[in-house]
């Protein structure tokens, strides 16, 4: 839920802000400057949560620990990737290939009633799924649209 308030404040931020100085409007670095920010605080996560979020993985999966220090790396990497124009569009379409590869870990760690922040077993569930996964849809489609759609539609 954290994730999507930092999404919305900063967007509806950065329009005001745009409009304020510019005069209008610009959703295109509204939109992607809010991914980036949520992206930063989600990466900032991985490192502040590295334990919890090492359960959230499979027990199959090796070196968990490398894993989370990774997803966190490259998260900060596309919050970076989305602010520069020459880069945003294949930022954006690694974000869509990445979001989709870890909602198969968010559900896991809901089926396993997974708290990341503490690593303990008292988290929301499997009733947080209808929530996530929505969400992580929502972050998908945002990043298309703001980060592929907007820009295809103003290079022409």
């Amino acid at each position: 839920m954290k994730p999507l308030f930092v999404l919305l404040i900063v967007f509806g931020l950065l329009v005001a802000g745009t409009y304020f100085f510019r005069g209008e409007a610009d959703y295109r670095l509204a939109g992607n400057g809010a991914m980036a920010a949520m992206l930063l605080f989600t990466g900032a996560a991985h490192f502040a949560f590295t334990q919890g979020m090492m359960q959230m993985l499979p027990a199959f999966l090796p070196a968990k620990k490398a894993w989370v220090y990774a997803t966190g790396v490259l998260e900060l990497a596309a919050a970076v990737g989305l602010l520069f124009p020459s880069l945003r569009g294949i930022t954006a379409g690694c974000l869509l290939i990445f979001f989709l590869l870890i909602l198969p870990v968010n559900i896991l760690a809901a089926r396993r009633n997974l708290n990341y922040q503490t690593g303990t077993l008292d988290g929301s569930g499997p009733r947080y799924l209808w929530f996530r996964v929505p969400l992580q849809l929502f972050f998908m489609a945002w990043t298309w649209y703001f980060g592929l759609h907007l820009a295809a539609e103003t290079a022409f």
